[in-house]
């Protein structure tokens, strides 16, 4: 661990992981500086509240000096960037994010939970039911917690459970983050081809899992989902010197829209909902079965585990509307996630939106995996914004490209944020549900005041 008073500079301190480290090591009692060219909210203010903002935005060389301990480096920060530069000619220490991660770990025992979909619920899970039996122990999450000032904690714990990443460390570094966090204990959630970007096939984005799951050591434990069969097939492998721990779908039953967890010892309540959910349920119960937690334990914490931020998150609600959010954008994610909220109501329809936002879902190579993905959806609607299409410098699609792709005749598409809003603020919300999904922000549009509206006016 870095002592108290050493000297940290970020570089690209705007992350949502970063600014997160940052405040994690600045309340540890660390030096903390930092710069950016660009740096959006939450972050922003996050930063200027701890002291951390930097005072001018843009990279500059004159931010690196020799007395620094360390020098992380954000993948938003590009190769040629001028501070690394002079970071490397000083002989200075630079890491990336996961390498940091790990060199504060050294002597913990490392946790990591991978896979296309889920792995911040179940890392989430993991957190909420150690810190119910008051455990000691560091984690890494993409989400913020019930309870938790920040999604990084670093301290003298003897574990750390981390959400792994398969996207790549660094812009000199295109090892996957969560194979540097040599992991004990490493979960597989599930294995659906994203960030066509860096993994242009299918079968390279399968290779990185492949490695995930060949780095654990001898003695080691793999956990994983075997209702999915690529984890199955990555993960099943049967190596003697490893632990090879399946887990299925957790039983469970719905009454009156609330869902029971069916147990030996009867049903227990829980906040969260759908067969994906089950699944996770499952996966962080054989993680923390292995460090020490017992199945009664698990069961006496879950049922006040709210989820994860922006994972199937409430918004508002009446009589006879439910509003909620989720970060879904992926094919899996949109499927899983409108299949949860349709058997959670299933006397109400399901108006469901999705933002296509992300590199690969804006890409035309890519945008026929979401063929047959939005079957829940009584309503089912698409946005995308055409400025971030020419962004990110990928080519124009078409709004029945889009119909075609999803393989839905009565696909609603949309390409203006004013149209959309006003198509759902005209429906007849009475026995319907809405489910806004994306990683994205709708072109800055309020979902909270959205759904204010809808409520209102319904």
């Amino acid at each position: 661990m870095l002592a108290k008073n050493s000297r940290v500079h970020f570089i690209a301190i705007g992350g949502s992981v970063m600014h997160s480290l940052a405040l994690a090591l600045h309340q540890a009692g660390i030096e903390v500086t930092g710069s950016d060219d660009m740096i959006f909210e939450p972050s922003k203010s996050r930063l200027h509240a701890f002291g951390l903002l930097p005072a001018e935005i843009g990279w500059s060389p004159d931010r690196i000096h020799p007395d620094l301990d360390a020098v992380i480096l954000g993948m938003h920060a590009k190769e040629d960037n001028p501070e690394l530069a002079r970071a490397r000619e000083l002989g200075l220490p630079v890491f990336s994010y996961p390498e940091f991660i790990f060199q504060q770990s050294l002597d913990k025992q490392r946790i990591v939970i991978a896979g296309s979909h889920g792995k911040t619920t179940i890392t989430s899970m993991i957190i909420h039911v150690l810190n119910y039996w008051n455990r000691s122990f560091d984690f890494v999450v993409g989400a913020h917690l019930d309870g938790f000032d920040n999604t990084v904690q670093l301290s003298e714990a003897p574990i750390i459970v981390i959400e792994g990443d398969e996207y790549l460390t660094s812009t000199v570094d295109k090892t996957p983050k969560f194979l540097k966090y040599q992991h004990h204990i490493g979960l597989v959630s599930g294995v659906a081809w994203d960030h066509i970007n860096v993994f242009p096939t299918i079968d390279e984005y399968v290779k990185q899992f492949d490695l995930f799951a060949d780095a654990t050591p001898k003695a080691g434990s793999l956990v994983y989902c075997e209702e999915d069969d690529l984890a199955t097939v990555i993960c099943g492998k049967q190596r003697p010197d490893v632990t090879s721990i399946p887990y299925q779908e957790h039983p469970s039953t719905i009454k009156k829209g609330k869902t029971y967890l069916i147990t030996d010892n009867g049903e227990v309540p829980v906040k969260v909902f759908g067969k994906h959910n089950m699944q996770n349920f499952s996966g962080a119960k054989a993680v923390l079965l292995k460090i020490g937690i017992t199945a009664e334990q698990f069961y006496e914490a879950i049922p006040s585990f709210k989820g994860a931020r922006n994972r199937l998150e409430l918004v508002s609600k009446n009589n006879h509307t439910v509003i909620f959010k989720d970060y879904a954008h992926a094919p899996s994610k949109l499927a899983a996630t409108t299949k949860a909220l349709k058997e959670q109501f299933p006397d109400r329809s399901l108006v469901a939106c999705i933002e296509l936002h992300t590199y690969s879902s804006l890409n035309k190579k890519f945008l026929d995996q979401y063929s047959d993905s939005f079957e829940s959806a009584d309503i089912p609607i698409v946005y995308y914004n055409p400025e971030i299409i020419a962004h990110k410098n990928l080519e124009p699609i078409s709004k029945q490209e889009v119909k075609e792709a999803f393989n839905r005749k009565d696909l609603m598409v949309f390409d203006d944020i004013n149209e959309l809003e006003h198509f759902l603020l005209k429906q007849d919300w009475i026995g319907k549900n809405l489910l806004m999904m994306s990683s994205g922000n709708y072109h800055n549009l309020s979902i909270k005041v959205l759904s204010d509206a809808i409520l209102e006016s319904s």
